[in-house]
């Protein structure tokens, strides 16, 4: 009984304090009308507004807001694409991947939906956008992730190359367009 009469008494004292002001007291630009806040008006608002709430926790924050990850080479060794997966982790990623010129449009677009249909059954999560009629994007929430796809891409017998962070990596349909290279100005 007496607990709960002291856990009331801590509640009530709770609201009381936390009360910010007292009925009938706004400050100045509380008063006007809404339709004639001015930009300083509604960010003071927005900062009542977020005053009490709780800061999010790091892997819920925008991307550019993360802290980022601390990478010890010592445990990594000489492998320079483990300490660019882990300093990819849980930041967007893009790769190009380009398929063998001898199929069209079409059988690129199906080829590259099975390719992300396997990958995304080995729990890798891309996004997969056409770019060009043998060329696709495929986009990482968890840039980590881009390396193991790498992997699974450059086995498979119409996968030309495949670009990560400007790094090329030869797939097996590679030796059938040697001499065909393109050079891309930005």
């Amino acid at each position: 009984m007496i607990r709960s009469a002291v856990l009331v008494a801590l509640v009530v004292t709770a609201a009381v304090i936390a009360k910010k002001s007292r009925d009938g007291e706004k400050p100045s630009w509380a008063k006007k009308d809404i339709s004639s806040y001015t930009e300083a008006d509604m960010e003071r608002l927005l900062d009542q507004w977020e005053e009490d709430e709780e800061p999010l926790e790091p892997d819920e924050l925008p991307e550019h807001l993360r802290p980022p990850i601390n990478i010890d080479p010592t445990l990594l060794g000489s492998d320079p694409d483990a300490m660019l997966k882990l300093s990819k982790k849980g930041k967007t990623l893009m790769t190009f991947v380009k398929v063998s010129p001898k199929y069209n449009k079409d059988d690129v677009d199906k080829i590259t939906k099975i390719w992300q249909s396997s990958l995304w059954n080995n729990h890798i999560q891309a996004e997969r956008f056409m770019v060009d009629d043998n060329r696709a994007i495929f986009m990482y929430k968890d840039g980590s992730q881009a390396w193991d796809a790498k992997d699974f891409l450059i086995q498979q017998e119409d996968c030309v190359d495949v670009t990560i962070e400007n790094q090329v990596y030869k797939g097996p349909a590679s030796p059938f367009v040697e001499g065909n290279v393109e050079k891309v100005e930005l």
